[in-house]
């Protein structure tokens, strides 16, 4: 490896203890990248996400007494049409002559603070104007009792004093174990509900019994008897609503719920190329995955006791940048090879450990700091030297806004010449540097 002088981009930016690193970069030249879009036909969407919403919600409303407070629930993910389903909920809840507000379920997430939280549903775009209704968020909870392994169940205390709550969250595959119940209305009712404390007390068994514990939670809150149900919000795999499920009481973390998430699984967004020497991906955040990137996506756990996945196989992994909508919160950083120094800059330590201490083995890995490079160009040089592929020219490498959106990618030219044999695999611009002046390229021609 030979060392060459620092590129413009950095230059007069202190790099603080991480300033060794100043001028460190790979030789080699990355190959071109050309644009291609992989064609996804036939996906089920939903034409009008707020009124299919509403009309779900029609069997609830013999239920709703004049009066009565109604919690909703809004999650920390970036699902596409969150503000819409929670809109309609609210609306349709005003409608039948409920007074109903919305709570963050989200576990510690936001710092594992009630302003925190409030502020990652601002910045999701749900505030009381947006949706229609007052937000009211705390940290603290009510026990509600224990699962036999002694795990306390704790439910957010604004929640528990209200007549009702209705779930809101998106159904679709964990990014940590699988099972009958994964991601969805019990998670979000167990977890995000159960604030830290009782999102630290779940985890706190491990991963494996993970799944185990949300279904006996949730099915401990369920009994108490204000869970109205929820909504179900299903995405296809270009992350647009596939349609808006109701799923009453005695559906959540039972058959009803379970259908949905095998409906979930059979929409997931995938990349469209099995093995990858180097996978790059602009931003990574808690709004795109709990996990900050998809697992799914990029075919990597790393919980302690979980089996890692068949594919896909990549061998190094870049992230470039921390979303804004994450506010500091970089968990699942982890799960990258390489950084640029950059991104140093936008990470809350305190926001991502209390995640990561919260989530237990789901954090222990994926919380450590990959190899810090001096910019994109120096991360993606590192990325390739350290993958195995002698020859460049034949290097398989694939570039990624994010992993909610896997089917929109730049490729090498060894990935273009397989694009150009397939039909489900089209070319939507022309060849250009991946970097420039140390930075990673613009994706349009323009």
């Amino acid at each position: 490896m030979a060392a060459s002088a620092p590129p413009p981009s950095g230059a007069g930016r202190s790099l603080g203890p991480f300033e060794s690193i100043r001028g460190l970069r790979p030789d080699g030249v990355i190959p071109q990248v050309t644009p291609v879009r992989w064609l996804l036909p036939d996906l089920p969407a939903s034409a009008d996400p707020y009124a299919e919403a509403q009309a779900a919600l029609e069997p609830l409303r013999e239920r709703i007494l004049p009066g009565a407070r109604i919690a909703v629930t809004a999650g920390s993910r970036g699902i596409h049409d969150l503000v819409p389903v929670v809109r309609a909920a609210v609306d349709w809840l005003t409608a039948v002559g409920a007074a109903p507000f919305v709570v963050p379920a989200m576990g510690s997430h936001g710092g594992a603070t009630a302003d925190g939280q409030r502020g990652m549903l601002a910045g999701l775009g749900i505030t009381p104007e947006s949706v229609g209704c007052p937000v009211e968020a705390t940290m603290e909870t009510v026990v509600v009792g224990t699962l036999d392994d002694g795990t306390p169940v704790h439910h957010d205390a604004i929640a528990a004093k209200a007549d009702g709550v209705l779930l809101v969250n998106r159904i679709k595959p964990h990014t940590d174990f699988r099972g009958p119940i994964e991601s969805g209305l019990a998670k979000i009712l167990a977890i995000g509900l159960g604030n830290h404390a009782g999102a630290a007390s779940l985890h706190a068994g491990g991963i494996p019994s993970l799944g185990s514990s949300i279904e006996a939670a949730a099915r401990m809150v369920i009994a108490q008897g204000k869970i109205l149900g929820g909504l179900g919000i299903l995405e296809n795999a270009l992350e647009r609503t596939a349609s808006v499920e109701f799923v009453g009481a005695d559906g959540i973390a039972g058959p009803a719920e379970n259908a949905l998430l095998q409906r979930a699984g059979s929409l997931l967004g995938r990349l469209p190329f099995d093995e990858l020497d180097v996978l790059v991906v602009d931003e990574l955040g808690k709004d795109k995955s709990g996990a900050g990137m998809d697992t799914n996506v990029i075919g990597r756990c790393w919980v302690h006791g979980i089996p890692e996945f068949e594919s896909p196989s990549i061998a190094a992994i870049t992230v470039h940048s921390l979303s804004p909508a994450s506010h500091g919160n970089a968990s699942g950083l982890g799960l990258a090879d390489v950084i640029p120094a950059r991104i140093l800059e936008q990470i809350d330590l305190r926001v991502s450990y209390v995640n990561a201490l919260t989530s237990g083995a789901g954090g222990a890995r994926r919380s450590r700091l990959p190899m810090v490079m001096e910019d994109d160009e120096a991360a993606v040089l590192a990325a390739a030297t350290m993958c195995g592929r002698r020859d460049w020219s034949e290097l398989r490498l694939a570039r990624i806004k994010d992993t909610l959106s896997p089917n929109e990618l730049m490729v090498t030219p060894a990935l273009l010449t397989e694009a150009g044999d397939r039909f489900d695999l089209e070319i939507t611009g022309t060849a250009r540097d991946l970097t420039s002046a140390g930075r990673l390229g613009p994706w349009s021609d323009a």
